[in-house]
């Protein structure tokens, strides 16, 4: 590869994690609109939320509600064709609590003409909240 050039895989790279930075993190939602293609189905999404940029923007509701001080850490960055993997490491402050807590996930995305088109998600719950009902 010429030098200055950049790959596609390392393009889609900086595209997801700059996504989850601005949405997650910055609390960005214009992040929704700027990523995300139209038609993008989540094949993991949560319970009765709709699988499109709509059911990103509720799904994102219950943990900045739940948590203050969220933050995602993004771990691990894995890139191949047009899919990008993410390992992420969050923590935040449980409102109802005061207590710390972390969480661990992993996300697959697949990119298309510099859009986010499709994602698989799974999120492990903190072991604090084993045995609590949250929508996320």
């Amino acid at each position: 590869m010429p030098l200055g050039k950049e790959s596609e895989c390392e393009r889609n790279k900086r595209l997801v994690t700059k996504h989850f930075a601005d949405f997650v993190n910055c609390k960005d939602l214009d992040a929704i609109s700027c990523n995300m293609a139209t038609q993008f189905p989540t094949h993991d999404g949560p319970r009765g939320k709709p699988p499109d940029p709509l059911g990103d923007l509720r799904w994102m509701e219950a943990p900045h509600r739940e948590f203050s001080e969220l933050r995602v850490n993004v771990r691990d960055v894995i890139a191949e064709g047009d899919k990008v993997m993410i390992r992420n490491c969050g923590s935040g402050t449980l409102s109802a609590t005061g207590k710390t807590v972390e969480f661990h996930g992993f996300v697959l995305w697949r990119i298309k003409n510099g859009k986010i088109v499709e994602r698989w998600a799974i999120v492990m719950p903190p072991r604090e909240l084993i045995g609590l009902r949250f929508d996320w």
